[in-house]
């Protein structure tokens, strides 16, 4: 309320007022500068690529250490390991669709799309299976 009051008392008397505006308004060029980070587009390729295999490589070693040091009260840490390896096949395929679009529109590897895709996620569903030998076999 406080605050409050002490607004009021500003805006209400013109001297006041203009006191307050003249210390607000400051030129451009005095403005600070924003710094922000890069969306994931600017990163570029290699960025997704690398960031896509940290996420599987992590996902991998979790989902490893909950199977293989019989830690089965962690079992949510195991749910964890495959959301963090999902989003790394996202990204994955975010960086291959990144690349293809990279490339100028008369290059004939954009017009192999249907192919990209089948090949890419018979790798991811091939990966997944031999993983799941992996882990029932031992």
């Amino acid at each position: 309320m406080k605050a409050l009051n002490e607004a009021y008392a500003v805006l209400h008397d013109d001297a006041m007022r203009k006191d307050y505006d003249k210390q607000r308004t400051r030129s451009v060029a005095a403005a600070p500068d924003i710094n922000t980070a890069p969306p994931a587009r600017d990163v570029g390729v290699y960025g997704q690529a690398l960031n896509a295999m940290v996420c599987l490589a992590a996902g991998l070693m979790l989902l490893l250490l909950v199977r293989f040091n019989g830690l089965w009260f962690l079992w949510p840490l195991g749910i964890l390991a495959m959301g963090v390896m999902l989003f790394g096949v996202l990204i994955a395929h975010s960086a291959v669709r990144n690349a293809r679009e990279s490339l100028r529109a008369s290059h004939p590897v954009r017009r192999l799309r249907a192919v990209q895709e089948l090949a890419f996620w018979t790798i991811v569903v091939g990966a997944v299976y031999g993983l799941y030998l992996i882990l029932t076999a031992v």
